[in-house]
């Protein structure tokens, strides 16, 4: 029997192992989230509280992601999951033994679930950059879609058994069930047996590593576009998460099976919707489909605020799950197209840094607000923000533009360093100028600068920490490039930190130049006088 499109990521053995033991660690991630949502409405029921409970899982990602991608990015990202899991499963353990001896507190249980949250915020950008090193880059989109599909899934089943578990067995079953399910990955994580990626280069120290990733994020226009819209869908559709468990006990009347079973609906309404977004996005661009979907959160928020049953909360979840993913797996994968594979971890991390923060600002605004105005106006105001917020982010765009191959240009490269100038470049405290000349021709001054402009984004994204261009007032044929570099370790590092567009885009800036030698290349190092 044929395997479906969707699955042809799983033919490659690591990928298929680690996909389904992440399966099992996100089922028990979602026990987790309904067991402690539904556990605050009986510690303490006030809105503030039980929005808390959302908003502290999400606020650690705030707070470490851009400080784990760096690490993912210069560790080995299998003992870093590794040690991150074994955190995980440790504060769901001793969360099981709080509850069980009677000791937990409403303020207990936001600690625990921050420090679970802190776990997860260290996982994100490791797995998220993990994935390209799974699979080859014919499967990349379809792994990254497989990989939404699982969560989805497990959104859809973990909840559902999480309501029952509770129900049936008491929370603090809950609690252990998401232990186990973590050392499942743990286990899964020892067996995958990683390709060590071989580099002339030391590894990267991690203030310079952090430092990098903002200054590549700072200086791609994809990476804001996908962080801006990111940030206004999230925001605005925090208010499920902050709210359901009150909406489902005071304006239902319903019970924890039914809150499990309606993030369930959340769930199946995910998988589904990641079945058919091959087809979708035949359709419609990475930007229109963002669009729609934010439209379409709208819509299932006010169907949660205005109709009072059962099945219309159904059908509000069901087209949220919808919404959710379609939204979520398109600037996902925006991001990680933007970013190339020696910085992806970090810009994976500034990116959920950001969209977390959202979320977490967001749940916490909408328990503030249901404490006022109640939960049923909260979710229409809500509803309303994610349609005027969609509506004003809607020109900027994902998608970019293809570059050309490289065309070959050499530029002039300086001297060998002497003996005591190379031991002096390698003390990695000495800061490096770049300098590149140019002799342009005055009718062609307007583009040339154009095309600097875009030049100065491939430095800054290569690393440079400052970026200058100057003309020569006496000959304005002449034109300076300059750049400064942390070190010469970090010097050496531009060149392999720049992608074929870059190379293509620097290629064309040399082309200006009229010379038949081309710009001339020299280097300075800072010496301390």
């Amino acid at each position: 029997m044929r395997r479906p499109a969707a699955f042809a990521p799983l033919r490659h053995p690591a990928f298929r192992l680690l996909w389904i033991a992440n399966l099992a660690s996100n089922t028990g991630l979602f026990i987790q989230n309904t067991a402690a949502g539904w556990l605050m409405t009986s510690l303490d029921p006030a809105p503030m509280m039980v929005s808390f409970v959302q908003a502290s899982s999400m606020l650690p990602v705030f707070l470490l992601a851009l400080p784990a991608g760096a690490l993912a990015d210069i560790m080995d990202r299998r003992i870093f999951l590794i040690g991150a899991q074994l955190w995980m499963m440790l504060m769901a353990a001793l969360l099981c033994l709080m509850t069980w001896s009677g000791a937990l507190g409403p303020w207990g249980l936001i600690a625990f679930t921050f420090a679970l949250g802190a776990g997860l915020a260290m996982t994100f950008p490791a797995w998220a950059a993990t994935t390209p090193e799974l699979v080859p880059r014919e499967d990349l989109v379809g792994a990254i879609a497989l990989n939404g599909i699982g969560f989805n899934l497990t959104r859809a089943v973990g909840p559902a058994i999480g309501g029952l578990v509770v129900a049936w067995f008491g929370i603090e079953a809950a609690f252990a069930l998401n232990a186990l399910c973590i050392l499942t990955l743990v286990v899964a994580l020892f067996l995958w047996k990683r390709e060590k990626i071989a580099s002339r280069m030391p590894r990267e120290h991690f203030l310079s590593a952090v430092r990098a990733g903002a200054r590549f994020v700072a200086a791609t226009p994809a990476m804001h576009a996908a962080i801006l819209r990111a940030v206004v869908f999230f925001l605005f559709g925090s208010a499920v998460w902050g709210l359901l468990p009150l909406l489902v006990r005071e304006t239902l009347a319903l019970g924890p099976q039914a809150f499990g079973l309606l993030l369930g609906c959340m769930g199946a309404g995910a998988v589904a919707a990641g079945f058919v977004l091959p087809a979708m996005r035949a359709r419609l661009d990475r930007s229109g489909l963002v669009f729609w979907s934010s439209l379409l959160s709208g819509l299932s928020l006010l169907i949660l605020a205005a109709l009072h049953h059962w099945a219309f909360a159904a059908l509000g979840m069901l087209l949220y799950g919808v919404s959710w993913i379609s939204a979520a797996s398109t600037l996902q994968a925006s991001a990680q197209m933007a970013a190339p594979s020696w910085v992806r971890a970090r810009a994976i991390g500034i990116y959920q840094m950001c969209f977390f923060g959202a979320m977490a600002l967001g749940s916490a605004l909408a328990g503030w607000m249901a404490g006022r105005l109640g939960v049923e106006l909260t979710m229409a105001l809500f509803a309303a923000g994610a349609v005027a917020g969609a509506i004003g982010v809607r020109g900027w765009r994902l998608e970019g533009d293809a570059a050309a191959p490289p065309p070959k240009v050499a530029l002039a490269r300086p001297e060998p360093a002497a003996a005591e100038l190379r031991a002096m470049l390698h003390e990695g405290e000495n800061r490096v100028l770049e300098v590149v000349r140019y002799h342009v021709a005055p009718a062609d001054r307007d583009r040339f600068r154009a095309t600097m402009a875009e030049c100065r984004r491939v430095r800054l994204r290569g690393g440079a920490a400052l970026w200058r261009l100057y003309e020569d007032v006496a000959h304005p044929e002449r034109w300076v490039e300059l750049w400064t570099i942390e070190s010469w370790e970090e010097h050496l590092r531009e060149a392999a930190r720049l992608t074929a567009e870059d190379r293509a885009l620097l290629a064309r800036a040399a082309a200006f130049d009229a010379r038949d030698s081309g710009p001339e290349a020299t280097r300075y190092v800072n010496v301390r006088v």
